[in-house]
C-alpha cells in the first residue's frame, strides 16, 4: 500500500507538471486563438473592434489578467470540467469535441495497437527461439528495415498507391460514405466505417509492428541464457512451455511498459495518419488546433493524452508486480 501511494504520489505531480507546461508553453508562442478567430470573421465583412476584446475574455487569453491570474483560472476550469470553446469549431465546446471523435481513435488505434503488439510479440519470441536461422536473418532484415521507415511517409505511399492508382479504397476518408449509410449501431454503418479504417490501420500496423518484434526477440536471447531456463530445459520440459512460461514471460517485461505508453498514445492517435486519411479523429482534430493557435482544443487533447499516459504507466507498474515475482518481493 505505500509503494502504491507513492506511485501514486509521483503521477500526480507528473500531471500537475504536463498541466502547467501545456498551460504556459502555447502563451510563449506568437498569436493567440482569440485574435485567430477574429481575423477570420473580418475576412467575411466588417466586425466591431470590440469583439476582439469579448473573444479575449471568453477565450481565457485576456491579457490585462496577470499570467498567474489566468493560469489560476484554467485549473478552476479544468476541475469543474470546464475545458474551454474551441476558435476552429466556434462555439461548438473542446468535450463535445473530443466526445464526438474519441470514439473513431479508440476503435481505430486501439484494435490497430492490439493486433501489432500481439504479432510482433508473437514473431519475436519464434525469432528468438530460432535465432540464427534463415527464417530469423530473413525477418531481421526486413523488420529493421520497416522500423526505419517514417509512418507520414508510409501512410502516403499506401494512400497513393490504394487509392488513387488502384482505387481500392475511398481518397476521402471522412470515417464513413455519408451518402450511403446513416451513422448508429447497424450492420451498413459498422462495415462502411470498418471499410474506410483499413488504411490507416494497415499503415499503423506496419510501421509499429517492426518495433516489438525486434524488441521481443533481442530481449528474449538474454532471457534464453539464464540459469533458469538451462535448468528447465535440463528437466525435460517441453519446448512450447520453457520458450513462453520461462523465456518468454520474462522478456515480455520491457514490452508491456511500451504496451502501455503505446495505449496511452493511442488517445492522441496518430496524427499524421489521421491528417493523411482524413480520418475523423481526435488525432486531426489536435491537427487542426494547432493550425489555428486553438489553445483550447490543442490543451484540452493534450491533457487527455497526458492522462491516459499515466494512468496506463500506472497500470505497467501494477502490472509488473503480477509477471515478476521478483518486484512482488522487492515491494513487499
Amino acid at each position: 500500500m505505500r509503494h502504491l501511494i507513492r506511485r501514486l504520489s509521483i503521477y500526480l505531480l507528473a500531471v500537475w507538471a504536463a498541466i502547467t507546461l501545456n498551460f504556459f508553453l502555447p502563451r510563449l508562442a506568437p498569436g493567440d486563438p482569440a485574435s485567430a478567430l477574429f481575423f477570420r470573421l473580418s475576412q467575411h465583412g466588417s466586425v466591431n473592434p470590440n469583439l476582439l476584446n469579448a473573444l479575449k475574455i471568453e477565450f481565457g487569453v485576456d491579457t490585462t489578467d496577470p499570467l498567474w491570474v489566468q493560469y489560476f483560472k484554467y485549473l478552476n476550469n479544468l476541475l469543474h470540467g470546464n475545458l474551454g470553446i474551441s476558435t476552429t469549431f466556434f462555439p461548438t465546446t473542446v468535450a463535445d469535441i473530443i466526445n464526438q471523435n474519441i470514439r473513431w481513435t479508440l476503435v481505430l488505434l486501439t484494435v490497430s495497437v492490439l493486433i501489432s503488439f500481439a504479432l510482433g510479440t508473437l514473431i519475436g519470441i519464434v525469432m528468438a527461439w530460432r535465432r540464427g536461422s534463415a527464417f530469423d536473418t530473413a525477418l531481421s532484415a526486413l523488420m529493421t528495415f520497416f522500423y526505419s521507415l517514417l509512418y507520414p511517409w508510409l501512410a502516403f505511399v499506401v494512400f497513393y498507391f490504394f487509392s488513387f492508382v488502384l482505387g481500392w479504397f475511398p481518397v476521402l476518408g471522412q470515417g464513413y460514405d455519408a451518402s450511403r449509410v446513416t451513422p448508429g449501431w447497424n450492420l451498413d454503418f459498422i462495415l462502411d466505417a470498418a471499410y474506410h479504417a483499413i488504411l490507416p490501420a494497415f499503415t499503423i500496423v506496419i510501421s509499429t509492428i517492426a518495433g516489438w518484434m525486434l524488441t521481443m526477440r533481442n530481449t528474449m536471447i538474454t532471457t534464453l541464457f539464464e540459469d533458469y531456463v538451462t535448468m528447465a530445459k535440463a528437466k525435460g520440459l517441453t519446448s512450447r512451455r520453457v520458450m513462453f512460461a520461462y523465456a518468454a514471460r520474462n522478456a515480455i517485461l520491457p514490452s508491456v511498459t511500451g504496451f502501455a505508453l503505446a495505449l496511452g498514445g493511442v488517445i492522441g492517435g496518430q496524427l499524421f495518419v489521421e491528417a493523411i486519411f482524413s480520418y475523423p479523429g481526435i488525432g486531426f482534430s489536435l491537427f487542426q488546433g494547432i493550425q489555428n493557435d486553438d489553445f483550447a482544443l490543442t490543451q484540452g487533447i493534450l491533457l487527455l493524452v497526458i492522462v491516459a499516459t499515466v494512468v496506463m504507466n500506472l497500470i505497467a507498474d501494477l502490472l509488473y508486480a503480477v509477471l515478476d515475482p521478483r518486484v512482488r518481493q522487492e515491494r513487499s
